[in-house]
C-alpha cells in the first residue's frame, strides 16, 4: 500500500472495537480466522482515552532459540562486550530504518518464554520512529517502564531473559504465525481489552465498512440506554 492508502484505511479502523472487527471478519466469509489466542493481552489499560487500542499494519519479526551457549567470562567487561556483538550481529530486530509510520511490531517468539522480547528501551526506539505498538506471542519485560511510558503492549505474559545467549533472529517482514494467527506483512491489527485480531489486509476495507456499520448501530442503542438511565454521554456513543 502506499502511505496514502494506508491512512485511509487507519482512518476507517480509528475507534472500531475488535468486537466490531471480528462481526465484520463474519460477514466477508472469515468467520473464526484472525483472532489470537486470548492469553496475549493488553499490558495495561486506559478506561478513559483507550489508550492502549492498537490500530496499524503488521510489521513481523520472527526469533528462534540459538544453539549458541555462551561462554563463561573472565571479566564483566568481556561479557558486555559479547552482549553487544550479540545484539548487532544475533539479534538486532526489527531494523528501525524499516519501520513505516503506522506499523505494529509483530514478534513470533517461537515457543520462548522467559525473554525480553519487548523492553521499555527498544518498543521507544519503534513508537519514535512511528510504529503504533507491539504485539508478541512471547513475553514482555521492563513492565513497570513501558506501563508508565505508556507504550500499547500486547504479550502472552511477562518475561525478564535478554537475548544474547538464549535467542537469534530468523527474519523480519515474513510471514508468520502468533496467537495461533498467520500474520504477513501489511496485514492490520486491531487490540483492545478484548485482544488482539489480524485483518487480510486485501480485506481490510471490506471488512471496516461492516464493522462500522455494526458499531455505528450499536451506539444508537447505546445512547437511547444512556438517556434512559441519565448516564452522561461519553465518546463512545457518539456518531462518527
Amino acid at each position: 500500500m502506499t502511505q496514502s492508502e494506508r491512512e485511509h484505511i487507519l482512518k476507517l479502523y480509528q475507534g472500531l472495537r475488535v468486537t466490531d472487527v471480528c462481526d465484520g471478519m463474519d460477514a466477508v466469509g472469515l468467520q473464526d480466522l484472525g483472532t489470537m489466542d486470548q492469553e496475549i493481552r493488553p499490558l495495561w489499560r486506559d478506561t478513559e482515552g483507550f489508550k492502549h487500542r492498537i490500530y496499524g499494519f503488521a510489521h513481523t519479526v520472527r526469533f528462534v532459540p540459538t544453539t549458541r551457549r555462551a561462554p563463561v567470562f573472565a571479566t564483566v567487561e568481556e561479557h558486555l562486550r559479547w552482549k553487544g556483538e550479540w545484539y548487532g550481529q544475533l539479534a538486532n530486530g526489527p531494523a528501525v530504518s524499516e519501520i513505516r509510520l503506522g506499523d505494529v511490531v509483530v514478534i513470533d517468539a517461537a515457543g520462548v518464554r522467559d525473554c525480553g522480547f519487548i523492553g521499555s528501551h527498544n518498543a521507544l526506539t519503534w513508537i519514535a520512529a512511528g510504529a503504533r505498538g507491539a504485539v508478541t506471542n512471547g513475553g514482555a519485560r521492563d513492565t513497570d517502564e513501558l506501563i508508565k511510558q505508556r507504550v500499547p503492549v500486547y504479550s502472552r505474559g511477562v518475561s525478564r531473559g535478554i537475548r544474547p545467549g538464549r535467542l537469534e533472529l530468523e527474519s523480519t517482514n515474513r510471514p508468520i504465525t502468533c496467537g495461533g494467527v498467520f500474520v504477513r506483512p501489511g496485514d492490520l491489527i486491531v487490540a483492545d481489552g478484548d485482544g488482539v485480531i489480524v485483518v487480510p489486509w486485501e480485506k481490510a476495507e471490506a471488512v471496516a465498512q461492516v464493522a462500522i456499520q455494526i458499531q455505528e448501530e450499536d451506539k444508537v442503542s447505546r445512547r437511547q440506554l444512556y438517556r434512559k438511565l441519565g448516564l452522561p454521554s461519553d465518546f463512545t456513543v457518539e456518531p462518527r
